[in-house]
Formats: structure tokens, sequence, C-alpha cells
């Protein structure tokens, strides 16, 4: 329950049909099994007391009486058991029968919720024995318990804010307006559904899409418990498909077994998205009644999946499919600008590292949109003190390969002269000495842009950007910048995507970018030391890896550091200890807020992911904003 996460599941009992006291047994077992596991909220399947194929039997009293007595063994049984549970089964009320939910805790039934949608058609006949639309008090007594009955009902647990729960059954969700629809919008984050629903070929993908697609309409989680093995065989079957989703993503299924579906919700990550989105409809669309219940304090062990890469889609075909569609938007955002300012050319500052070459790679596509040739790009390599001799031949050959102009201008001794001028000695390489070099690689590359009609296209990446890990007006600036929000561990996976890409059309290519993704990522503003690389950004500021988890969970998410921690914790393993997270996340939120200033003069350039930091689009921050609350939080963590 700490850091927003709730443990739910989805459950399906094996159960005989019309064998209430046995479906009992089998119920309360599994709901014991569930709080074993550290399970808070559970959902049980619809009529699952009584079996939802007991057909013309839902006339017959003795049915309806086995019901009742089963509910109460059930809640005997489980009184001391600090989980909520939605069971299915008939209530009578108002001289009717409804298909209901009854939402119990601890012994007690919180409320009995009835089916609002009933199906009538194809081989479903449940107005032959139910009805929706019933008579009387709202207060009534089951079980010996007076309870309420209603639709317009949420619970919301007081010992957990922002989880409220909501409940609907099985054709609910397949209406053109769900239930859910109200109950998140008068608070509930978490919808249970009671289910039915029988196997036929391509029916178990729907169905999957109509559960991630409501907790994504309504940022919600959404637990679908489904009848299963027990139910008759008459004329269908029943495969137990049971789902977890939240905000849109699946977290747990399972189909064709009985048992328990398990995973963590996150309520904390729904409250944050539905304040965000101001599109949200919160407040009551009716007056809804709303019982509380209460959970013991717990930390929730995770098992749901926390990609380590959140910038990247861990499934192989959506990955590749992420990446076209993330180079056509930078280029069409390219193409436009050139197209809009007449530039004749465009100039690309080329180093022989991943950012330039990114960019260079987005702008031989957006020329190619255009219908112009690849000459149209200026390639510009600045060797000066700290270039390499990797890194240098590296962006000579890829230019050449490219087919961009190339030039190359060395500015060693325009640097030298500009450390006379000021009186910087050369010997003293502070930051004068490394912000230098890259203030005069940007006029050198506005200058050029001025000569040939061109655009300067910037390089800098989104990670750079977090962490103001780039020289104010200096590579900092530009004229239009493609990389501004794809940040480094996706400027990785980009370039090797189009080096696997072109691997058979150009083999030279391919090996030219393999080099470059093999090379460290440094600024190179140090002195190389016998030609190689002596300044490796990741030892000076962190992994970039981390880096970009922390962006996406605090900045996207607006998680707590203690959150962003354990997340982290959780999603790398043993690959990074305790001590050493810490480290690079207290760096993070240092570098984070200081460097706000660089962030709210950014150039334009295309968003393509759910995470930017431009002044005009999605992030707005004063430049004197402290961090000590952020790293207050971090300290009692230490």
């Amino acid at each position: 329950m700490r850091d927003g996460f709730i443990k739910v599941a989805a459950g399906t009992p094996k159960i005989r049909v019309a064998n209430c006291r046995y479906n009992a047994e089998q119920i309360f077992t599994l709901m014991r099994e569930a709080a074993n596991q550290g399970v808070r909220v559970l959902a049980l399947p619809e009529l699952c007391i009584t079996g939802y194929t007991c057909a013309d039997l839902f006339f017959h009293d003795t049915l309806i009486r086995g019901a009742e007595e089963a509910l109460s063994t059930i809640l005997e049984a489980t009184k001391n058991l600090d989980l909520v549970t939605a069971v299915g089964l008939p209530v009578p009320y108002g001289g009717k029968l409804c298909n209901c939910a009854a939402l119990i805790h601890k012994g007690e039934i919180l409320a009995v919720i009835p089916k609002t949608f009933l199906p009538n058609y194809s081989e479903f006949y449940e107005k032959r024995w139910f009805v929706t639309d019933v008579p009387g008090d709202r207060l009534f007594t089951l079980c010996g318990q007076e309870t309420y009955f209603g639709r317009d009902v949420i619970f919301p647990c007081d010992t957990m804010p922002g989880l409220t729960l909501g409940v609907e059954l099985c054709e609910d969700l397949w209406a053109s307006t769900p239930p859910s629809v109200a109950l998140a919008e008068a608070g509930a984050t978490i919808i249970l559904n009671l289910s039915a629903s029988n196997e036929v070929a391509g029916k178990a993908d729907y169905r999957r899409r109509l559960v991630t697609g409501e907790s994504a309409q309504l940022v919600c989680g959404y637990v679908y418990a489904n009848a299963g093995e027990g139910e008759s065989t008459t004329d269908l079957v029943f495969a137990g498909h049971n789902l977890i989703a939240e905000n849109g993503a699946l977290l747990a299924e399972r189909r064709f077994t009985s048992g328990l579906t398990i995973s963590e919700i996150d309520v904390q990550r729904l409250i944050s998205e539905r304040r965000r989105m101001t599109t949200f409809r919160s407040g009551e669309s009716r007056p809804f009644i709303r019982i509380p219940f209460s959970l013991e304090q717990a930390t929730t062990t995770l098992t749901r999946p926390v990609n380590p890469l959140p910038f990247l889609p861990q499934d192989p075909l959506e990955r590749k499919e992420q990446c076209d569609e993330i180079l056509l938007i930078a280029a069409l955002g390219l193409k436009k600008r050139l197209e809009h300012s007449g530039a004749k050319t465009a100039v690309v500052g080329l180093s022989g590292g991943l950012d330039s070459t990114l960019a260079i790679l987005i702008t031989s596509l957006a020329m190619h949109l255009l219908g112009r040739p690849a000459s149209d790009i200026i390639a510009v390599t600045m060797p000066c003190f700290g270039t390499s001799d990797r890194t240098r031949d590296n962006a000579v050959v890829l230019a050449q390969r490219l087919g961009a102009t190339l030039k190359r201008i060395d500015i060693g001794a325009a640097v030298r002269q500009h450390f006379q001028d000021i009186g910087q000695a050369m010997d003293n390489h502070d930051v004068t000495y490394e912000n230098s070099q890259a203030r005069e690689r940007t006029q050198v590359l506005m200058d050029i842009a001025n000569q040939y009609g061109g655009l300067v296209v910037g390089t800098g990446d989104l990670s750079e950007l977090a962490l103001g890990w780039c020289t104010y007006n200096g590579d900092h600036m530009s004229m239009y910048s493609v990389n501004a929000s794809i940040p480094k561990t996706l400027v990785r996976h980009l370039v090797s995507f189009i080096s696997d890409d072109k691997a058979e059309e150009d083999q030279r290519l391919a090996d030219v970018l393999t080099d470059i993704l093999d090379t460290p990522v440094s600024p190179e503003l140090l002195p190389a030391i016998e030609g190689a690389i002596s300044q490796k950004t990741e030892d000076l500021v962190g992994p970039y890896e981390l880096h970009d988890f922390f962006l996406y969970y605090a900045i996207r998410w607006t998680f707590p550091p203690r959150k962003v921690l354990r997340l982290a914790e959780y999603a790398f393993g043993r690959a990074y200890d305790h001590a050493t997270v810490l480290k690079w996340l207290r760096q993070f939120y240092r570098r984070f807020f200081s460097q706000q200033f660089k962030r709210s003069c950014l150039p334009d350039g295309p968003k393509v992911g759910s995470v930017s930091l431009s002044p005009r689009g999605d992030w707005r921050m004063p430049s004197d904003a402290a961090a000590a609350l952020w790293l207050a939080e971090l300290e009692e963590l230490s």
C-alpha cells in the first residue's frame, strides 16, 4: 500500500453448478490464498456462488436461499481476512431477482451492486431470470446484515488516499455507456468487473482490448474476473479469462485455468495522471453514496513489470514500429522548418558521437522527404583539443556515406586566440576551457549557415537537457533541435535500429554506425590522451540509463524521490546497489533544478514521446526553484 501500490487479484474458483456449499468452500479457500499472497482487493466471477449457468434453476427459492446461506458461510470463514472481495450471487430485492455483486470485508457486507445491463441476445437470456430496475428502499437485509443496495455507490479506503473502488458486472463493460464511466468520474480509481463471458474464437482479443481500453479512457485500474471451470458446458465453454489493466497497460492475464491472477495497481500514478489531464471529468455526474473501508498499512511486494528502459518498448515488434514512427515525426518537423524558412541547406555539427549522428540521420531523412539531394546537408567537423582520432574519422566516413557536403574546420587556433584575448591559460582546464570550445563550434555553425543560406540543426538530446549537460549558448543553441525530446537511451537505440536497417544496402555505413555506438559518450572538451577519449560523460554525471529512468518517473509521472528510488532498485535489480542509485538520484535532482535556466530558452524542436522539456510545450518551471524538499526526502533514505 505504500508508495501508492495496492496488490489486487482476479480469481476464478473451480465450481459446481447449483452446489452453493461446495462453491462457498472454493471461494473462501481462494480468498485465504489471496490474503496469504498479500492481495488486498479481490474480484471473483459473476454469480460464482451458484454458477452463472443455472438457467431456470434461478426461479427456485431453494437455490436463492442456498446462495444467501453460502454467502453467510463465506462471511464467517473470512471475517479475519483484511481483504476486500467482490463476489457474485443472485439477490432477491423488491419482489424480483437481481444479478448482483456483494462487496465484502472482514465478515461485513459493504454493499450489494446490481448489474445494469442484462444481455438478452445470442447465447444470453438474462432477462428471463433477472431485472435491472427495482423499486424499494436503499437499505435491505442480507445474511442478517442491514446493507446498501444500489449502483450509485463507490468505496473509498480511509487508510490509503486515492484508493476508491467501483463495481460493474460483465455486460456493463460491453455497453455503450458503461457504469464505470460514472464511477470513475465520481472518484473510483479501481473498477472491479465480475464476469461470465464464454469463449468463442477471437473473443479473447476483443475482451482484452475492451479492458485495456476502458482502463485507458478512465485512467483507472481495471480488474476483470471471469467464470471458468465448473460452469455448465451444455452449450458454452468458460475459460476463466482474467485480466488486470492500468491506464491502458495490461499488467497480468490468465486464461484456461482456475486460481488467482495477481498484480499491483499504482493508485498514485492514476491520481497524478488525472490531475494532469484537464479533460478528465472529476466530480460526481450524479449523486453517489460513499461507503468507506479501512485496510491495515503494509508495504506491497512488487511483482508487476517495471521496464528499466521506460522510453523503449519491450516488445520487439512494437520497438521497431516506434523507431520508424519517431524518426518520421522528427524528420517531418525538420522538413516543415526547412520549407517554411526557405533554407537552402541544413548545417549539422558532426562530432562522431551518438547525438550528432542521429541528428544527421534525421536530417538525411528530411531531405529525402523534400526530394532534395543529400549534398544540401553541410556536415561540419570541428576538431579541437579533445577530439579523438576515432570520433574524427567516424564523422568523416558518416558524412561521406550519407552523401553530405563535408567541411573540416579546425577551431584550435581560434580558441587559442580567444584564450589570449580573455587571459585564459592553456593549461587551466576549467569550465572556461571547455565551454569556449563549445561556443566557438556554435559560432562556426551559425556563420556557415549564414554563408550558405542554411539552418543549423541542433544535436542535443533530452537527457542532456534534463541534466543541463550542455554549454549555455553553445551546443545548447541551434535553429531547430531534432533530438530535443529524445532521451539518450532512445538515441542509442535509434542509431542501432538504423545501423541494422542499413546493413544490407550499405555495410560501410552500418559499420561506422556500429563503431559510433561502441564509442564512450563524451563532449571531448579535455585534451585527448594519445589520440583517445579522456573525458567520459557517464563517469561524471552518472549512467544515462539511470538518469532516463529518473526523468521518466520523476518528471513524467511526478513520483516523489522515495518512490523513484524504490522503482529504480526494483527495475535494475543487482545492476546497481542502493548507494549507487541514491548517489545518482541526488545528482539528478540537483542538476535538474539548477539547470532549468537553460531549458527556459530552448530552440524549437519536435515532441516525439511522452516527455518533453520545452518551455512552450510540456514543461513550465521557474529557473530559481529550490530542490531542497526533494533532496531532504532522499537524505532520509541514506
